[in-house]
């Protein structure tokens, strides 16, 4: 058994299934959008969120991401009571899970906050795409 399956209980050695048991809920996804798509590092800035995460489950979450490798914390330069998030390799190989996710939401509901030169981008350049949020996240 490797290190992370001792981290996650696995219910079972399906890929998918494995998948879920890394990020299986919401809150956990669209922390991961946050901090790869909309470039946010603090705590409050993820509180700021519109979905409305309530704090309790905003602190499980990034712990838990921090313990499977998928995001890693260090303390603020600046406000040193303060944590800065950043995605991990590992978390950054989920951006073209999420541009993915858009544009089959966007196949199906086409009034979603994207517009659609956005989407023919993705699905004609995906590798580019890709590579503009990467570039984002290396000021790190």
């Amino acid at each position: 058994m490797n290190v992370l399956a001792k981290q996650v209980r696995m219910r079972s050695n399906c890929p998918v299934s494995y998948a879920l048991d890394f990020f299986g809920d919401k809150w956990t996804l669209l922390i991961i959008r946050d901090l790869a798509l909309e470039q946010k590092r603090f705590y409050k800035d993820f509180q700021g969120s519109k979905e409305g995460i309530a704090t309790n489950i905003l602190s499980d979450r990034l712990k838990k991401l921090e313990n499977v490798g998928i995001v890693r914390s260090a303390v603020y330069e600046q406000k040193k009571t303060q944590k800065e998030y950043f995605l991990t390799q590992k978390g950054k190989d989920l951006i073209p899970i999420l541009l993915e996710m858009m544009v089959w939401s966007f196949k199906y509901n086409n009034e979603l906050n994207v517009t659609e030169e956005f989407i023919q981008k993705i699905k004609t350049n995906r590798a580019e795409v890709i590579k503009y949020f990467l570039s984002q996240l290396d000021g790190e």
